[in-house]
């Protein structure tokens, strides 16, 4: 995927000025909205990975900006900042499936390392989505049929390990669970003693 791109909406020239340049710099697609209704306006015109929204504005809040962007694309990523916390905004806030919340004043730093745990979330999650289409599993050797790039019913058959590499970039080591362990184990103390040995694990 390309560079992230960030809708940043507050009605404070400063926080639009300090914290879109901070984000800019570390090489996100900053656009700006120095009202809620301009934020509503731009969510109609393009799709954005993460909107940043200051919850106290006119006539349209940051929560009214929080349910279009959801309702545009529920996967986009909406951080609250409000310089008027109190618990039951924070709840109104989450209920609408916002994604952090964060008081204000904030320094560009901490604005920062939150909008990259979101973003850390954000691909967690297109992982996972990849993960879906783990549906035909081989009953035998469980070989797990690869569809992308064909049709399905004619993918080449993988093992897990090689499909969660190369879909998900998760390296996969091996290990025993406990029960198989266990197995293993007895296993192993049965070969033993029919060789003559005896085993202690």
């Amino acid at each position: 995927m390309g560079k992230y791109t960030i809708l940043l909406v507050d009605d404070d020239y400063f926080v639009l000025n300090g914290i879109g340049k901070y984000l800019s710099n570390k090489g996100y697609y900053v656009i700006t909205a120095d009202s809620g209704e301009k934020g509503l306006d731009l969510l109609d015109e393009m799709s954005f990975h993460m909107v940043i929204t200051d919850l106290a504005m006119e006539k349209i809040d940051g929560i009214g900006v929080l349910k279009k962007a959801k309702e545009s694309s529920p996967k986009t990523m909406v951080i609250i900042l409000t310089g008027y916390g109190n618990l039951n905004s924070a709840i109104e806030a989450m209920r609408f499936d916002a994604d952090d919340y964060i008081l204000k004043p904030c320094e560009p730093l901490k604005i920062g390392s939150r909008v990259s745990k979101c973003f850390e979330k954000y691909e967690f999650a297109l992982k996972m989505k990849a993960y879906e289409t783990i549906l035909p599993v081989c009953c035998e050797c469980k070989k797990i049929r690869d569809y992308s790039g064909g049709e399905p019913g004619r993918g080449k058959w993988v093992e897990l390990e090689t499909f969660i590499r190369d879909k998900g970039g998760i390296d996969v080591t091996s290990s025993y669970c406990p029960e198989c362990s266990a197995k293993a184990d007895k296993k192993i103390s049965r070969e033993l003693e029919q060789l003559g040995f005896s085993a202690v694990f």
